[in-house]
């Protein structure tokens, strides 16, 4: 299997249906989704099929048993996490080819204490609101990412 431009992991997700956007952004920019079970949705052909999830099947996904699993593979490759608890803001990230991007669940994003040892990125909220949906995060640091690693098509 070739090496994407970047990767996209989503750590214990419960939506299906920000799964199944992240994995239409990844098929779009050329990324690999990795999924970190416990997922709180089915990835199974029927699910995906009643899903409506057309386009799944081209999807790059790799799933991971726990979030030790994950790190594990992941172990030197940049690797960037998105928090509200981060640091710099997510155009700082020094992106490169084959870097890691990083989400949390949504109801409660990444561990704290993860972040913390980690260290994240933050996309910036001036509005009234607490945190992106998953999939607009997700959108939003992959461009920035892409933008980085291919600055010819923008």
């Amino acid at each position: 299997m070739a090496e994407p431009r970047l990767h996209v992991a989503l750590i214990q997700p419960e939506i299906g249906q920000n799964a199944g956007n992240a994995g239409r952004l990844c098929l779009g920019v050329g990324a690999r989704l990795h999924l970190v079970h416990p997922l709180g949705f089915q990835t199974d052909e029927k699910a995906v099929r009643r899903a409506g999830l057309d386009y799944w099947r081209s999807v790059d996904v790799v799933e991971h048993n726990d979030m030790d699993a994950f790190f594990r593979w992941a172990e030197g490759r940049p690797t960037f996490l998105y928090s509200a608890l981060g640091g710099a803001p997510y155009t700082q990230a020094p992106y490169a080819p084959g870097c890691v991007l990083v989400f949390g669940r949504e109801s409660v994003g990444l561990p704290a204490d993860l972040v913390r040892a980690r260290g994240g990125y933050q996309i910036p909220m001036p509005g009234p609101i607490r945190s992106l949906n998953l999939s607009n995060a997700v959108a939003v640091a992959a461009y920035a990412a892409l933008q980085h690693i291919e600055p010819g098509l923008f």
